[in-house]
């Protein structure tokens, strides 16, 4: 994931929405502060989350979709258990560095091989 110039690495997991989430890259979103716990995004469309857990708690690093909402959630802070939450992967080091950049900030997804 790339925010201005910095890349901070995520791993998705296997789920068949990581890879729903993966197919739309490369994807810019605009990313809002959500309950000062989180960063959230709409999506372009659903992800598929037949295969995942009805819902999730959150670490901090976690991304995540939201399947009631449609929206991508990155956590920088750790968050209860939430019916419709799925974890999509983690933000390999720099968490933290989501409340860096302000309130609102564009970030893109790309792949790498």
């Amino acid at each position: 994931m790339k925010i201005l110039n910095d890349e901070y690495p995520v791993t998705l997991n296997d789920s068949q929405a990581a890879k729903d989430f993966g197919d739309l890259f490369p994807l810019t979103l605009t990313l809002e502060d959500y309950s000062n716990t989180e960063k959230v995004a709409d999506l372009p469309h659903p992800l598929e989350v037949s295969d995942s857990p009805s819902g999730t708690a959150a670490d901090k690093g976690d991304v995540s979709y939201y399947a009631p909402w449609g929206n991508l959630a990155i956590f920088y802070k750790d968050f209860r258990y939430s019916e419709g939450l799925v974890n999509l992967g983690k933000i390999d080091q720099g968490s933290e560095m989501l409340t860096k950049y302000g309130e609102s900030f564009e970030v893109t997804f790309l792949k790498y091989e």
